[in-house]
């Protein structure tokens, strides 16, 4: 359940479980999560007999959009093995993915925020740009996941 404050928490400190055994490791852990969202469409409709000329609007389907994780390459192959998964054709490679808000204090670890990503599997990866001038930027994966549902804790 969702912890309520008056001031908005940081965008800092988050866990992310890609049910792999990976949330609170190394090759859990990720320098941005972008794209959590939902969407309702509406359906227009209108009775030919209705006293108003406009439409009512109805709720339809909802959808959820592609959720972009990205992360410094450490050598951990746990992405890479879920996307070959996705592309061998396995449609047991579905996954909920859970990404967790935690507190900016240092003593608690309880999540204030939860999102599942229900249904999630990889859609797209890109691997770090590599430049030979300069040297101080990190190489940084992404993972784009396909996300079927989100649902907030």
């Amino acid at each position: 359940m969702a912890q309520f404050r008056e001031t908005p928490y940081s965008v800092f400190n988050y866990l992310v479980n890609l049910d792999d055994g990976t949330e609170g490791d190394i090759a859990g852990g990720f320098s941005e999560i972008s794209g959590l969202n939902a969407e309702v469409t509406v359906a227009e409709y209108r009775n030919g007999n209705a006293p108003v000329n406009y439409v009512t609007k109805i709720p339809a389907i909802h959808k959820s959009g592609d959720v972009t994780l990205k992360r410094g390459v450490i050598g951990a192959d746990n992405i890479y093995s879920w996307l070959d998964q996705v592309r061998a054709g396995d449609v047991g490679a579905k996954r909920n993915v859970t990404v967790k808000l935690k507190s900016e204090d240092p003593t608690s670890s309880t999540a204030v925020v939860t999102w599942k990503l229900i249904n999630a599997m990889p859609i797209k990866w890109t691997g770090p740009t590599l430049t030979a001038k300069g040297g101080s930027d990190v190489a940084i994966e992404e993972l784009v996941l396909a996300v079927e549902h989100i649902e907030q804790e």
